[in-house]
């Protein structure tokens, strides 16, 4: 593993794609078979393959213990350094001491080696479990020996790679490193789930002989935003269609024979919080990779998303629960149907074979569109949205005709047009130091309004909107007025005004305001404004009325 550790060092110092690339082809092109395996998914930031749902169920408390007892060093040392440095990796690594002793099985790392002990981490089971992990975690730290080794080693046990690397860039190294195609590699990986498993197929040039990878997600395709009452300039090329933009939780569906698998946009499996789904989508023949919005609905009647979050991250759902907050799968795209993987397809295409596939019924439904005129008005635009938004929808998707599944991008063949609940101007009370690039500036605000009595009444945190030169600009204003002894929020003087733009509002015990913002972002600084003439909580109350009132509830 020195030679990967030298190897991200020289890739993260470089800025330029094609040169990072060109870097890790020739480390590719060294390793044999079994390195080559894990290295390329080593480089994707993951200790497994991206269909392997294995984790090493270890956490910073693990790494750390595991690190002191290698090597030894304070607490306050460690804190220093990760304030430098932004994660636990680059925090740890200068503390390697390698080992003093000549014992006979002393270690030494490979790509292959360490993920065979990965293995056994995620193998560990039982009382002892912690503990084991623990073991082989000091196991593989006293291997180490220099800090850049050991650096990239905690990174990827922490799944915090950073060195500028997508697995894009990793796939573009493989086909580089043996000569292929980088589409059909790219597709390859898409299609596998493994690129360690596609490195090696590369090499020995038989992509074609790997199948789609049922149970293992790909990326989501992303949207760009459109703001309503914009130019929609983006609409003067190319046909479009127009679909509802539905307010509830993306979900992939995988089904392969009877057994059906349901994942969220972070690629987890959510299967057991939405079993009514599944039940629906195993009554449908065939094998398939689906792409939809699971929206809660009751009779006719398409709910907020706040009914949905009773249900999130539940492992098991009442019987209760389920009458509570029912839900329908509506489906927009078809990824994979049996062993054609479908995502160069253009979207009119994929959604004829959708149309084959699925049958609208009990929690499942066909998603509907609507074919724009060339070139659309934006009164066409506005119908079509005002007729989304009175069903109960956050607003249109615009899709090119002609446009591929790109998983994992947004670009100009998918638009979302939303329009912001509304804004609030709020003062900051409590800051925080970010992470990775952003891990030396404080830049994640808390922010509250004022209350009947004149009091500052928290109601949310946001970290993005501002750019890198007005945070850095007001970092060193916040240190300078902090108040009390710090911590991990530092409270500072309320006196930085900031407008706040937001989705949804809602009831929450979270926050001393008792509601909380969806998707706030800061649209601004109000240098303009004082603390004084900050909006309210009866300003609040207003919005959430309001709201309340258009979605057809009693406020």
């Amino acid at each position: 593993m020195i030679r990967f550790g030298q190897t991200c060092a020289a890739i993260a110092a470089r800025a330029g794609k094609l040169e990072k690339i060109a870097v890790l082809a020739e480390y590719f092109r060294s390793l044999d078979d079994a390195d080559l395996r894990a290295a390329a998914r080593f480089f994707t930031g993951n200790p497994f393959a991206a269909r392997d749902d294995r984790s090493l169920g270890i956490g910073w408390r693990t790494i750390v213990a595991a690190a002191k007892s290698a090597w030894g060093f304070e607490e306050a040392q460690l804190g220093t350094n990760y304030r430098e440095h932004g994660d636990l990796g680059a925090a740890l690594g200068p503390f390697v001491r390698p080992a003093m002793d000549l014992a006979l099985f002393s270690e030494t790392l490979t790509p292959a080696s360490l993920y065979s002990l990965f293995e056994e981490i995620a193998a560990a089971r039982g009382k002892s479990a912690g503990r084991k992990r623990e073991a082989l975690c000091e196991r593989i730290l006293r291997a180490c020996t220099d800090g850049t080794e050991a650096t990239y080693v905690i990174k990827i046990m922490t799944g915090d790679l950073r060195i500028g690397l997508r697995e894009g860039l990793v796939a573009d190294a493989v086909a580089a490193a043996f000569n292929r195609d980088a589409h059909e590699v790219r597709r390859a990986v898409m299609a596998a789930g493994d690129i360690g498993a596609v490195a090696v197929a590369a090499r020995e040039n038989c992509l074609g002989d790997l199948r789609v990878a049922y149970g293992s997600p790909i990326g989501f395709m992303l949207a760009t935003p459109m703001l309503y009452g914009s130019d929609y300039k983006d609409l003067c090329s190319g046909m479009w269609l127009a679909e509802e933009k539905f307010d509830g939780i993306r979900a992939q569906a995988h089904k392969v024979g009877d057994n059906v698998r349901l994942f969220s946009r972070t690629l987890n499996d959510v299967t057991p919080a939405y079993p009514e789904v599944a039940e629906a989508l195993r009554t449908i023949p065939g094998d398939f990779m689906l792409d939809g919005e699971i929206v809660a609905k009751r009779g006719e009647n398409v709910l907020p998303f706040r009914y949905l979050q009773a249900r999130l991250q539940r492992k098991t759902i009442d019987p209760e629960l389920l009458k509570e907050v029912p839900v329908s799968y509506f489906v927009f795209d078809i990824l994979a149907k049996k062993e054609d993987f479908l995502i160069d397809e253009p979207l009119v295409e994929r959604r004829e074979r959708l149309a084959e596939t699925i049958v609208s019924g009990k929690h499942l439904e066909l998603a509907t569109f609507t074919r724009l005129s060339e070139a659309p008005a934006p009164e066409e635009l506005h119908e079509l949205f005002d007729a989304a938004r009175a069903r109960g929808h956050e607003g249109i998707m615009l899709k090119r005709t002609d446009a591929p599944y790109h998983p994992g991008r947004r670009g100009k063949w998918w638009l979302k047009l939303k329009r912001e609940l509304s804004t609030l101007d709020v003062v900051v009370v409590a800051v925080e130091w970010g992470h990775g690039k952003r891990a030396k500036v404080l830049s994640d605000y808390t922010f509250a309004v004022r209350g009947r009595n004149g009091e500052l009444l928290t109601i949310g945190k946001a970290y993005s909107g501002l750019t890198d030169a007005e945070i850095a600009e007001l970092t060193p204003w916040f240190l300078a007025h902090q108040r009390g002894n710090g911590g991990h929020a530092i409270a500072v003087e309320p006196k930085i005004v900031i407008e706040i733009a937001f989705d949804i509002i809602q009831p929450s015990d979270l926050h001393e305001s008792g509601f909380s913002l969806r998707f706030p972002r800061i649209v601004r600084i109000r240098d303009d404004k004082p603390p004084e003439e900050i909006d309210t909580l009866d300003r609040v109350e207003q919005i959430y009325r309001e709201m309340l009132t258009r979605e057809g509830l009693q406020p």
